[in-house]
């Protein structure tokens, strides 16, 4: 049976020292889970070890923790495959970012993320009059939110945001995507609401900078950056919430510069988002960035003449992409999470011998969904 050590990072606030890495040799087999590996280290050789875990089965999220730097759930692990991408044969193991150590792997995810889910009113609110027997809810819905619903909790995409990061008071990626899983669902009576509360928030749906680290963290595929998306161009496209944030401006600004010049043109992007350079609303903005503003010319990077003209213009595919986007009558969106298409209908239905009628068609209709 091969022997796996595992490094597990150590910290106990009580004590009074700081954190430190200790080794733990373990000897299991490369495809018993790390979260085993961990809990066979503390029943042999140090009781003390504290990691937070229950059904051991990647459902209730428990054992979040980082692996080699990058988070994951320890009971859905296997120890072959984390030694894989281990630094100097040791699997690496220590608690999740953006929130406070209790003990050793062990995170407090009252304050950071269960709070956070309270805030976005995390139930539904149902429409009046209530119907007397059921509420049938059109496939098409819940497909749509399918993927947030497949959320499990765990933190992981919390652990890495860099929004979350930066300003702490962000509502952050899983709280976001618990809200659209209720501004989807065609039961719920309060979507307008929800949407211009988490627009005009500052720290709100509008504070994602698009890094994509919540979507890479996520052991379930929920992608709680899509679900953001989602929630932005319902407020914008659907309800035409125009928030104080100038959130939906910046976004309109920045489609609007790529599709005028083929790539972002930074300099317009602040002016435009405010309505451009001779905008009142522009002119305070500007004044304020000054600063900035000249720091950039003098260090060289920017000059004048690229910063008042437009030294480039979009190609004709550019545009034509975006013709064929905007001009249609309604929006178009895919939920990636379910496809509507069974694997193996889908594998028979690219043979030849199998392209029988009524071969390949959808087990779950309904998964493209036209707004």
């Amino acid at each position: 049976m091969p022997e796996y050590t595992l490094k597990l990072r150590r910290y106990d606030p009580e004590s009074g020292q700081a954190p430190y890495w200790q080794e733990f040799k373990v000897d299991l087999a490369g495809h018993h889970s790390v979260l085993e590996g961990i809990l066979d280290a503390r029943a042999r050789l140090d009781g003390s070890i504290g990691i937070r875990c229950s059904c051991r089965a990647a459902i209730c999220g428990s054992c979040g923790v980082r692996i080699n730097g990058q988070p994951g759930l320890a009971c859905h692990t296997h120890l072959d495959k984390a030694l894989k991408t281990a630094r100097d044969g040791a699997i690496e193991v220590e608690p999740m970012g953006n929130m406070p150590v209790v003990k050793d792997l062990i995170v407090d995810m009252e304050a950071v993320h269960w709070k956070k889910i309270q805030r976005v009113t995390p139930w539904l609110i149902a429409k009046e009059p209530v119907p007397e027997r059921e509420y049938i809810v059109p496939h098409e819905a819940m497909v749509d939110v399918t993927q947030s619903m497949a959320c499990i909790q765990c933190g992981a995409c919390v652990s890495d945001c860099l929004s979350m990061e930066v300003d702490p008071l962000f509502i952050g990626p899983a709280a976001l995507a618990k809200a659209y899983r209720f501004v989807g669902d065609p039961r719920d009576d309060q979507q307008f609401e929800r949407l211009n509360d988490l627009a005009e928030d500052p720290h709100g749906m509008y504070d994602c900078t698009h890094c994509f680290e919540c979507v890479d963290a996520c052991p379930k595929g929920v992608n709680p950056m899509g679900q953001i998306m989602r929630l932005r161009r319902r407020a914008g496209g659907d309800h035409h919430i125009d928030d104080r944030n100038n959130g939906h401006r910046h976004e309109v600004a920045f489609t609007k510069n790529i599709r005028r010049n083929g790539i972002l043109h930074e300099p317009d992007l602040l002016a435009d988002s405010y309505g451009g350079k001779f905008n009142p609303r522009a002119i305070p903005v500007l004044l304020k960035s000054l600063p900035v503003i000249l720091r950039a010319l003098v260090r060289g990077k920017a000059t004048p003449g690229k910063a008042l003209l437009h030294t480039h213009k979009a190609p004709k595919d550019v545009k034509r992409i975006y013709s064929q986007i905007e001009d249609r009558e309604e929006r178009f969106e895919l939920n990636l999470y379910v496809t509507g298409y069974d694997e193996e209908e889908t594998e028979k239905a690219d043979e030849p011998a199998a392209a029988s009628e009524g071969e390949g068609q959808p087990s779950a209709p309904g998964a493209e969904v036209g707004r």
